[in-house]
């Protein structure tokens, strides 16, 4: 399998986009990562393409991506895997690349989740990824899934919602001067632990935001990269793990195992191991996923994350600074589009183009955990000097 690398990246502004349909937004975030090419690409030198979108139960089809970007002659394939659907087209994607299938591929993703009803939202988008004879009938749908298990891991390791409180203020921060972030205002401490209840132990202000966008990446094999540009970002390792999808079948709620089994996946590819990550961009829906994901992603042991937080180690400036874009606490959560929004903010992390730059960056990680957290997806990059 020959080394592929990222070329382009980009996405556009998430948010309540009202005024853009799904190919507006999908032509828009294409031609912002054909822009993102340093020596310029054409679109018919993209082999094949792959397009993530979860939305709604039938879903838009892959020629939506092919009519929106002109890009009917070539190949492209519809991924969804609920949350974990943009890195895991990207999985795709590299394998066809790396396998010397194509030369250059497209990963884009989408989604327009502010243009659905509450009650389709709960029957047909939330059923898609949950047990429609169980889980979902009572309630279980992404609030009630995942505090079940970040409610035990509080019991079980003693964190509060102070905790909590200290992913939404950072990730706020972050956010509040990316210029693609949602929700671009910083919050406090005080704010998180006074907002209203969403459901234990979660408050609104714990909660991802429902939020329209695309974001999509341009990738290419060592072959053919220098004709694209001198600074590659390499995707060195890809990962998906599963866990049961009902909750009464999980083993421990306390855990997150599909993103344990994704983490070793993609860190035996690459040939590295956790400590050599700079900057990660992790699955925070809910706040006490990003702490409970530290562990899962092996940045610290177990029962650990909490102190990372109260040192600040997650912090830019810290010692593995996460979610330098704001996460999709702030960024926000178009679940087609958010795993390549992690990209492309990592691709310019690795390039030292960041707006909130990490120094030195080297080795970068994406992730995301999806459904009732039954599958995870995480990505390994290293940068041009790496």
């Amino acid at each position: 399998m020959r080394d592929v690398a990222i070329v382009g990246a980009g996405m556009i502004p998430f948010g309540e986009l009202f005024d853009q349909g799904i190919k507006d937004m999908v032509a828009r975030a294409f031609d912002a990562t054909l822009s993102s090419v340093d020596k310029g690409m054409r679109p018919d030198e993209i082999g094949a393409a792959w397009f993530s979108e979860v939305q709604s139960v039938d879903g838009f089809p892959a020629g939506l991506l092919a009519d929106a970007c002109g890009l009917g002659d070539i190949p492209v394939t519809r991924v969804e895997n609920a949350c974990a659907s943009g890195n895991d087209a990207l999985r795709n994607a590299l394998y066809a690349v790396g396998g010397g299938y194509v030369d250059v591929a497209l990963v884009l993703g989408t989604d327009k989740v502010r243009d659905t009803s509450a009650s389709s939202t709960f029957w047909d988008w939330m059923g898609t990824n949950r047990d429609s004879a169980w889980d979902l009938p009572l309630g279980l749908i992404s609030p009630a899934s995942f505090a079940l298990h970040v409610a035990r891991y509080m019991h079980e390791f003693g964190a509060t919602r102070e905790h909590l409180a200290m992913v939404a203020v950072k990730n706020h921060h972050n956010g509040a001067t990316n210029p693609y972030a949602h929700l671009r205002y910083e919050v406090t401490m005080e704010q998180v632990l006074a907002a209203p209840m969403v459901v234990e132990p979660f408050g609104l202000l714990d909660c991802v935001p429902q939020s329209d966008g695309a974001a999509a990446v341009l990738i290419a094999g060592r072959d053919v990269v220098d004709r694209y540009t001198d600074r590659p970002v390499w995707v060195r390792g890809v990962g998906t793990g599963m866990d049961r999808v009902l909750h009464a079948e999980k083993a421990d709620l306390s855990r997150f195992p599909a993103t344990a089994k994704a983490a070793k996946q993609a860190f035996a590819m690459a040939g590295i191991g956790p400590e050599r990550i700079d900057v990660a961009e992790v699955h925070d829906c809910f706040t006490g996923v990003e702490m409970m994901t530290y562990e899962e992603l092996g940045f610290c042991g177990r029962g650990e994350a909490p102190r990372l937080l109260e040192r600040g180690e997650t912090s830019i400036g810290g010692r593995l600074p996460v979610n330098p874009s704001g996460g999709l606490k702030s960024k926000g959560h178009p679940p087609g589009a958010t795993g390549l929004a992690q990209c492309t903010e990592l691709f310019e992390q690795l390039r030292g183009e960041a707006v909130n730059q990490v120094d030195g960056a080297r080795w970068a990680l994406a992730h995301n955990v999806g459904g009732p957290t039954a599958v995870a997806a995480v990505t390994v990059l290293a940068g041009p000097d790496a």
